[in-house]
C-alpha cells in the first residue's frame, strides 16, 4: 500500500485495471532536455510483462535536439552506429495515478542496456543518480526543492503556433506579483494544477501571482534530490497538459519576451548526514550560521558557478534572461537573503538552505540537482571557502564574476571544467558538451526576425 496520495503500487495499478478504472500506463523517461519520452501501454499488458520487464526504445532519444533532429557527436549513439535499442525499465517506486488524464497512470523509468541491463550513464536520471550515489558514499543526503515559474496565456497551443509564438496574448494584463484579485481570475487553471499535481503523489505548497504579466508559481515540497528532479519532470509535463485541455498554452521559456521578466527554476539545497537525517547546515556560532560542511557546499557551488553554468542554463535564450535589476541574478556572489546575488542563504536552523537563483525554467532538473551536487560535493572534499557575502545590490558591483553572457561563452566554460570531468566522467562530460555544443551550431545556422528587421534594407 502506497502511502502518498497518488501513489500506487503494483497490486493497486493491477486491482484498478481489473475494475476499468485504469486502461493506460505512460511509460517514459526524461530525454536531454528534460522533456518525457517514452510509450502508452495497455494497464493490462503493463502488469503481466512491462512492470518486470521494461520497453525497448531507439537510443536517439538520448541523442536528440528540442525538434527531434538526430544530432552528430556522440559517442553513445549515431548513424555509423545504426541507432539501436535501449530498454527503459520502471521504477516502481515513481507509480501513481494522473488524474487530469482519463483513466491513465504514468511510471518513470531507468535506461539500461539491452543486452547487458546496465545503466546507461548518459541518462539523465543516471547522471544525477550518480551524484546521488557519491553523496551517500560521504555519509551525505542532499535535499532539493525547485521552485518553477511559468507564464500563462490564453491562447491554445494551436492558435499560438499559428502566429509563430509572435503575437500570444498573456492571460493577465498587469504584474500580478502576490496579487490576490487577479490570480482568482487565472484560478480556473491553476487550481485544477495545484489539485491535479497533490492527487498525483506531488505534494503543493501553495501557488502565487509571478513578476510577470501571467506569470505563476507553484511551489512543490522538497524532498531529496532524485525525487525532487521526478516530481518537477511530471509537474512540468503535467502544467502544460492541464493548460492544454483548458484550451490555454504555457511557456517554461527562460525570456519569452524582451518586454517582461524571465521564468526561473530557483534550485533550494541543503546536506542531511544520511544515518540520522539531521541537517548538517547550521551553526550557532559560526559567522552568519554557517557550519563547516556549509561553507564547504556553498564554496564548491560558488567556485564551479561558471564552468557549470550550461547545466541550469541550456539554451541560447536561457541568457537573455540575464539581465540587470530583473530578478534575475547576474553576479556569481552570494548573501543573506539579498536576491540580487546569484546564492541566496535563507531560513533557520534545521531549514537552513542555499538558494541558486542561477537556473531557468528551461533547465533540465536532473542535470541541474546533478550539477549542484557536484559542485558542493567538490566544495567539501576541497574544503573550499565561500567568497565574503556580499551586502548591497549586486548587479551594480563590477568586481564580482559573472554567469557567462552567452550559450557560447558557457560551452568553453564546460568544455573546460575539470570539476565535470571529475564529477561526470569522461563519456558523460561529452555528451554534456556535445549536446550544448549542437544546440549552439544550430542556432548560429538560423536567421532571426531581429536579423531581417535590422538589416534587410540597411546593408
Amino acid at each position: 500500500m502506497s502511502t502518498l496520495r497518488g501513489l500506487l503500487d503494483l497490486g493497486e495499478l493491477h486491482d484498478l485495471v481489473e475494475r476499468g478504472d485504469v486502461d493506460t500506463v505512460v511509460v517514459c523517461f526524461p530525454d536531454m532536455q528534460g522533456r518525457l519520452v517514452g510509450k502508452r501501454v495497455m494497464g493490462g499488458y503493463f502488469c503481466d510483462h512491462v512492470a518486470a520487464e521494461g520497453v525497448e526504445c531507439c537510443n536517439y532519444l538520448l541523442a536528440l535536439d528540442v525538434d527531434m533532429t538526430p544530432l552528430p557527436g556522440y559517442r553513445f549513439a549515431d548513424w555509423d552506429q545504426g541507432y539501436g535499442d535501449v530498454r527503459a525499465v520502471p521504477d516502481l517506486s515513481t507509480l501513481r495515478a494522473v488524474p487530469w488524464l482519463e483513466r491513465t497512470a504514468l511510471v518513470l523509468c531507468d535506461v539500461v542496456d539491452v543486452d547487458t541491463a546496465e545503466p546507461i550513464e548518459v541518462s539523465p536520471r543516471q547522471v544525477l543518480r550518480r551524484q546521488v550515489e557519491r553523496a551517500a558514499a560521504a555519509g551525505l543526503e542532499v535535499m532539493i526543492g525547485s521552485e518553477l515559474e511559468f507564464f500563462l496565456f490564453r491562447d491554445s497551443y494551436d492558435d499560438a503556433a499559428a502566429t509563430g509564438f509572435r503575437d500570444v496574448h498573456p492571460h493577465s494584463d498587469v504584474i500580478e506579483d502576490y496579487h490576490v484579485l487577479q490570480t482568482t481570475r487565472d484560478e480556473y487553471v491553476i487550481r485544477a494544477i495545484r489539485n491535479g499535481m497533490d492527487a498525483a503523489g506531488i505534494p503543493v505548497e501553495f501557488s502565487k501571482g509571478e513578476a510577470g504579466r501571467g506569470q505563476h508559481e507553484i511551489n512543490l515540497r522538497y524532498t531529496d534530490a532524485l525525487t525532487m528532479a521526478d516530481r518537477h519532470a511530471i509537474y512540468k509535463n503535467g502544467v502544460k497538459e492541464i493548460a492544454a485541455l483548458a484550451g490555454r498554452s504555457v511557456t517554461f521559456m527562460a525570456k519569452y519576451t524582451a518586454d517582461d521578466v524571465g521564468s526561473s527554476c530557483h534550485i533550494h539545497s541543503s546536506v542531511r548526514d544520511a544515518s540520522t537525517g539531521r541537517s548538517l547546515m547550521w551553526s550557532d556560532d559560526a559567522p552568519d550560521h554557517l557550519s563547516p560542511t556549509f561553507r564547504g557546499w556553498l564554496g564548491g557551488i560558488t567556485a564551479s558557478g561558471r564552468e557549470l553554468a550550461w547545466m541550469f542554463a541550456p539554451t541560447v535564450n536561457s541568457y537573455k534572461r540575464y539581465q540587470a535589476e530583473s530578478w534575475a541574478p547576474t553576479a556569481l556572489a552570494w548573501g543573506v537573503d539579498n536576491r540580487t546575488c546569484g546564492y541566496r542563504l535563507v531560513g533557520r536552523h534545521d531549514g537552513f538552505r542555499l538558494e541558486s537563483r542561477i537556473p531557468g525554467a528551461d533547465a533540465n532538473p536532473y542535470l541541474a540537482f546533478a550539477a549542484i551536487i557536484a559542485g558542493g560535493l567538490h566544495g567539501i572534499e576541497h574544503a573550499l571557502e565561500p567568497p565574503e557575502p556580499f551586502r548591497g545590490n549586486a548587479y551594480a558591483d563590477d568586481s564580482l564574476p559573472r554567469v557567462p553572457a552567452t550559450l557560447g561563452e558557457a560551452i568553453g566554460e564546460l568544455e573546460r571544467s575539470e570539476v565535470a570531468a571529475k564529477a561526470f566522467g569522461p563519456d558523460v562530460h561529452h555528451h554534456l558538451v556535445n549536446t550544448a555544443r549542437q544546440e549552439w551550431l544550430a542556432f548560429n545556422r538560423s536567421v532571426t526576425d531581429w536579423e531581417r528587421r535590422r538589416y534587410f534594407e540597411q546593408f
